[in-house]
């Protein structure tokens, strides 16, 4: 049997989704037999040769590097899988598309003209066909390893498609919005990180970007009503994946285009 050739592959972006696929270790050892990793410049230094099945992208594009970079890993992969809310959403360096990124630049750097950064971050799929997008600051591995086990399979992952407030409930845990007056973006926010911030006592802090049909306006005027202003709870939003549609717009009256797959749409 050939094995599955996998590439992971970093744009602009901390490395956290990489170690993510990294703690799937044992699920990898797993299907050793069926699974060839030639390209992962996290564990190794190897050229990039030949064609990929799946190939993992970690990270915005932030620079002018990135765009010949991710459209030539398009041109020889067969299946293309964004990671993380950079790769989905422009991750926290597109907070400058908010504002203006040249006069950041030059508050901040002594010579700006040496920051090669794009007027904008923006997601993968702005600049190449995504096949599948894992939300997450960083997915979390259970996911990962989920994914690869349905590429080994031949079809495309089946992952829960729900806001967080599901797996709080799911998990016993009490609303901490309800109960407690605690600022938290659960309603509108996509699961996948296991309610974690929530059954701490926290509020969710919307790292896995919007979720379907999220009712934005709507949370944004619950969280006036406990107490926090408009402008942080737009913030609240527009930090980890500032550049998702639904929280670009948030104080516009912003609300998340629907999602047919976990994953899938931006």
């Amino acid at each position: 049997m050939e094995r599955l050739r996998l590439g992971v592959f970093k744009l602009a972006s901390c490395d956290g989704c990489q170690l993510s696929v990294l703690a799937c270790v044992d699920a990898l050892l797993a299907v050793a037999d069926r699974l060839e990793v030639v390209y992962f410049p996290e564990i190794m230094r190897r050229p990039l040769r030949g064609q990929l099945d799946v190939a993992l992208v970690e990270g915005s594009v932030s620079t002018a590097a990135p765009v010949a970079e991710v459209r030539r890993v398009r041109e020889r992969t067969r299946l293309l899988v964004t990671l993380g809310a950079c790769a989905h959403a422009g991750g926290v360096q597109a907070l400058r598309n908010l504002a203006d990124g040249r006069a950041m630049l030059r508050a901040v750097y002594a010579r700006p003209e040496y920051v090669a950064s794009l007027a904008r971050s923006t997601p993968v799929a702005d600049h190449v066909a995504v096949d599948y997008e894992l939300r997450g600051c960083p997915p979390a591995p259970a996911q990962v390893a989920q994914v690869l086990a349905a590429c080994l399979d031949g079809r495309l992952p089946r992952l829960r498609d729900e806001p967080v407030c599901a797996e709080c409930k799911r998990a016993g845990a009490a609303c901490v919005l309800v109960a407690h007056g605690t600022p938290c973006a659960g309603p509108v926010t996509h699961a996948g990180c296991g309610a974690l911030c929530p059954r701490q006592g926290r509020g969710c802090y919307a790292c896995f970007g919007p979720a379907p049909d999220a009712e934005v306006p709507a949370l944004i005027a619950r969280l006036e009503a406990v107490g926090m202003p408009r402008a942080a709870a737009v913030r609240l939003l527009q930090t980890i994946n500032a550049w998702a549609p639904a929280f670009r717009d948030a104080d516009a009256g912003g609300r998340a285009p629907h999602t047919t797959r976990a994953g899938h749409g931006r």
